[in-house]
């Protein structure tokens, strides 16, 4: 049906100006007097709702009585006209219900706290906090690939179904058709008489794959879902989220690690510029001075310290974490958020990690010990980004693999890129998810995912 949107009117505010308009959208809240009534528009367009006066010489009560219900969907004509108080509203000439809703509807009231919104994520999206996250999400992931093109990456897409684990880890979703009780003499049997004839999951990353491009493309990066069957009830963590990852031949670590910190602040430059008004709802309702932390990231230079100094400096804070400080150790958030936000105060590269706690395509350092690898950490978030240079020695590559008990069978045609013409290169996994929340505030992944999918939660 033909209809301006909201955004439109807005931003084109002198065209339409004492113009005759249709809008459609959903009533957000409600006034009624005796001889006048009042709704709050909203298309999802933008954040911002349209009043619209409704005076009942003009229009039949019989008709508005229908409209003044919260959520319900409306096409409306009338006037476009200037406004003191809301700059603009429409005085009506025509309302057409398009979709009642009852009085059961479970966002009556304007504030609802997050816990109860994702009892229904089925309608949060009605809400003015989701409306902004979403908003925020589509503006950063074009971002995204607005970056990856205007430098010359090609977009690849590495499959959803495989037979490997990039992270070697085994938190995978297996994937089957057979029968929930199927009866087999054993695994080979089983697997044999399944779909692809062997064991398949739900992929943890693209990059084996994304390597594999690479190597004939030069540059690419992966953008899509990736599945963690991880039991971390945290905050932080979902079973499925969006994975950004690049992949650059002819790179080494510093390389790498220069294009990381030009492609956040890019990105997250984009979204300043392009949700200026989302960014000031989330500063209003949960983080204050969100855009100047914003700004800080976008035009500071990002520290670096290799992990053995992190060691050493979290030794010497003076301060009682929970979980020991050690060299060998995993740096948990707590040790992270020491690091960006009392100690450096801006993101910091932590390099050089020891092997045994990084994945076995990293490139092994002379010393024996560490790897050519390295974690972006924000403040306020901790490590939002996991990067490394990757092994190009075929030989070291297979000895890291046997180290971990892996199977180099499963692994031949990963393997051949480092037998048919092996050149360095690097490449990061960019959660989207966590730089969502970094940019927003949003304090838990679940409130960034239209259906968060989390353990014991479908």
């Amino acid at each position: 049906m033909k209809h301006t949107d909201i955004k439109v009117l807005f931003a084109e505010s002198g065209k339409y100006e004492n113009e005759s308009v249709t809008v459609c959208g959903w009533v957000r809240t409600w006034r009624d007097s005796k001889g006048i009534s009042f709704i709050e528009l909203n298309d999802g367009t933008c954040l911002r709702n349209l009043q619209l006066v409704i005076e009942k010489t003009i229009v039949d009560e019989s008709i508005v009585k229908p409209a003044l219900a919260t959520g319900t969907a409306l096409k409306v004509t009338g006037i476009f006209i200037p406004s003191e108080r809301n700059g603009h509203e429409i005085s009506v000439r025509e309302i057409t219900v398009l979709g009642e809703c009852p009085a059961d509807f479970p966002l009556q009231k304007k504030h609802h706290t997050l816990d109860f919104l994702r009892t229904i994520p089925h309608l949060r999206p009605r809400t003015r906090y989701f409306e902004a996250v979403f908003a925020v999400r589509s503006q950063l992931s074009y971002a995204i690939h607005k970056y990856f093109h205007s430098h010359g990456y090609k977009y690849m897409h590495t499959p959803i179904i495989t037979g490997s684990d990039c992270e070697g880890a085994g938190e995978m979703f297996r994937i089957t058709t057979q029968p929930w009780n199927a009866k087999y003499g054993n695994e080979a049997e089983y697997y044999g008489d399944d779909f692809f004839g062997a064991k398949a999951s739900l992929t943890v990353s693209g990059q084996l794959e994304g390597e594999i491009s690479a190597m004939g493309l030069g540059k690419i990066y992966t953008f899509g879902p990736t599945f963690r069957a991880e039991h971390s009830n945290t905050p932080r963590h979902a079973a499925e989220f969006w994975h950004v990852e690049p992949e650059v031949c002819f790179a080494d670590l510093h390389d790498i690690i220069e294009i990381a910190e030009d492609f956040i602040k890019s990105i997250i430059k984009d979204v300043i510029e392009n949700c200026p008004e989302e960014l000031a709802f989330f500063a209003e309702r949960g983080e204050k001075g969100l855009v100047d932390k914003l700004n800080s990231v976008v035009n500071s230079d990002f520290a670096k310290v290799k992990y053995t100094d992190a060691i050493e400096i979290l030794k010497k804070s003076g301060k009682e974490f929970k979980f020991p400080v050690e060299w060998g150790c995993d740096l948990q958030t707590e040790h992270e958020k020491y690091l960006t936000d009392e100690y450096y105060k801006k993101p910091v590269f932590v390099t050089d990690y020891p092997a045994d706690i990084k994945s076995f395509y990293m490139k092994q350092n002379p010393d024996g010990k560490t790897v050519a690898a390295t974690d972006l950490l924000v403040p306020g978030v901790g490590e939002i980004i996991g990067c490394s240079e990757r092994e190009a020695d075929l030989n070291k590559l297979k000895d890291a693999m046997i180290k971990r008990n892996m199977s180099l069978d499963s692994y031949n045609e990963y393997l051949d890129t480092r037998k048919f013409g092996s050149v360095p290169h690097s490449g990061f996994g960019l959660g989207l998810e966590r730089i969502l929340m970094y940019i927003t505030g949003v304090q838990n992944i679940r409130d960034t995912l239209l259906y968060p999918r989390t353990v014991g939660s479908l």
